[in-house]
């Protein structure tokens, strides 16, 4: 595409985003990082895990966005008796015909919130994880696709780990990126507590489309990344496997770096937040902005680490400080 249409097209996305972040943010008070990180993974067509406290939103967030855009819609509350049934579908017997007939399950929808998924046990994770990563399900001997555009916002709580089963690491990495919610700030905090009470809770308009979305996700492939930038992403993926040949100090505290998904999805995710920006091309900034929520869920950490209470963000500041910015 030649860069001066390229621009053209860029100032489209921008306004096309700029609507679908003023119709949310009149229902969504604060919550920017979660609505744009959402915004992100639809146009570069992954999936995030959400670690954060219940109460943050995270639902009602999702449910706005899926009504601005007029997609559909599921929450699906993972718990300890979710059968894989529940959550793909299932064959029923009609009596009158004498056959099998699917019954879909609310995995067919555009947004999917699978509140709490490590209250589920595997069989059930690796149903949901197997469709995000496959884009269909199989019900009895049939293959259906899933609707597109097709995304999971899977959540975790942090505080509460009894009667949970964790996911494994080779499952986490499926998710483009794992975001952590924080507590609002008091004056946004006083705005929804005087919302709720006033019952003021405005109806969500759609203010956008499938084809705007589609729009949105065939730009992502235009978006110029120089090679500098490109050789900057792999510099830091790779540092998470080998910090030394990086001159990074903590091989100590990293058992497994980043998977080649973490270059695929970082340069994706760049791209994306360039547009959402209203920026033609990918800058070295953008690749820092994604870098937490792209990696954390990627590095396992070492017992040392764990020890002396090095997160995985502590980890990816150093590499970041550590490596040269093109």
């Amino acid at each position: 595409m030649a860069l001066d249409a390229l621009k053209d097209e860029v100032r489209k996305a921008a306004d096309v985003v700029g609507r679908i972040r003023s119709e949310v943010k009149r229902v969504i008070i604060g919550q920017e990082y979660l609505v744009d990180r959402m915004m992100i993974a639809l146009m570069a067509d992954g999936h995030c895990l959400v670690e954060g406290v219940p109460g943050l939103a995270k639902t009602t967030a999702v449910r706005t966005l899926a009504k601005a855009l007029d997609l559909s819609f599921h929450r699906i509350q993972f718990t300890p008796d979710l059968l894989p049934a529940d959550v793909i579908g299932t064959l029923i017997y009609d009596q009158a015909h004498q056959t099998f007939k699917p019954h879909k399950g609310p995995v067919f929808a555009n947004l999917i919130l699978a509140d709490e998924i490590n209250r589920a046990p595997a069989k059930v994770q690796s149903a949901l994880l197997e469709s995000m990563q496959e884009r269909q399900v199989t019900i009895g001997d049939t293959t259906y696709p899933l609707d597109l555009p097709f995304l999971v916002l899977a959540t975790q709580n942090p505080i509460e780990q009894e009667g949970t089963y964790p996911l494994p690491e080779a499952q986490v990495d499926r998710f483009m990126m794992k975001l952590l919610i924080t507590y609002p700030s008091r004056e946004e905090e006083l705005k929804v507590m005087d919302m709720v009470a006033d019952q003021l809770a405005p109806e969500v308009k759609t203010v956008a489309g499938k084809e705007d979305l589609q729009f949105l996700r065939s730009l992502v492939s235009h978006v110029y990344i120089d090679d500098k930038v490109k050789g900057y992403i792999l510099d830091i993926v790779r540092a998470t496997r080998t910090p030394k040949d990086f001159g990074v100090d903590a091989e100590a505290y990293i058992e497994y770096g980043g998977s080649p998904r973490a270059s695929i999805y970082l340069n994706l995710t760049s791209r994306a937040h360039a547009v959402i920006n209203g920026r033609s091309y990918v800058t070295p900034q953008d690749v820092k902005a994604l870098c937490p929520d792209v990696l954390r869920h990627r590095i396992i950490l070492s017992y040392e680490a764990e020890a002396e209470e090095i997160t995985a963000d502590d980890v990816v500041k150093k590499i970041l400080d550590r490596i040269e910015v093109p």
